[in-house]
């Protein structure tokens, strides 16, 4: 039962790292002068750390024989990472990691529903429930409170005075 749970675990570990990841993106790319050099350091040390893990977890060697024999799409991994990268170094310093990282989630989550919907990239198809519309529509209406929240104020409540700051 407990092993069931590692991959959720790992999933949710794996969520939780990515405001950190996108806001030291931002932050690197600024010190460097532009969002990409930030994006080329992620990018680069993510390899600098998969490489050895490879040659420590004795990963056979890849097939590359029957990857070049995959779909098309198979390859678009790599492409569509830069530019989730290169994004966030470029915009989480403007939304914050909170504003950045549901944006995100929102937009994943209707290409999701999408994939599922169409069976896109070999995936079994799902059909768009109303359950799985409204699903979405909470995440939408999430990601506008998360990002204007702040800014939507009430007119009906009028700002607490306090007396000892006002002399």
């Amino acid at each position: 039962m407990i092993l069931a749970l590692v991959p959720a675990a790992m999933a949710f570990f794996a969520g939780a790292v990515l405001p950190f990841q996108a806001t030291s993106n931002g932050a690197i790319g600024k010190a460097l002068g532009h969002p990409l050099w930030g994006a080329i350091v992620s990018l680069t040390v993510s390899a600098l750390v998969l490489v050895p893990l490879l040659c420590l977890l004795k990963v056979p060697a890849p097939r590359i024989g029957t990857a070049l024999q995959a779909p098309w799409w198979v390859w678009i991994g790599g492409v569509l990472g830069a530019v989730y990268v290169a994004s966030a170094a470029a915009f989480a310093p403007k939304l914050g990691a909170g504003g950045f990282i549901v944006l995100v989630v929102a937009g994943q989550m209707i290409a999701a529903v999408s994939v599922d919907h169409f069976g896109l990239m070999n995936v079994t198809p799902r059909p768009i429930s109303l359950a799985r519309l409204a699903g979405v529509a909470f995440i939408l209406a999430g990601a506008l409170f998360i990002q204007y929240g702040g800014s939507i104020k009430s007119a009906s409540v009028a700002p607490a005075t306090d007396e000892r700051t006002l002399s």
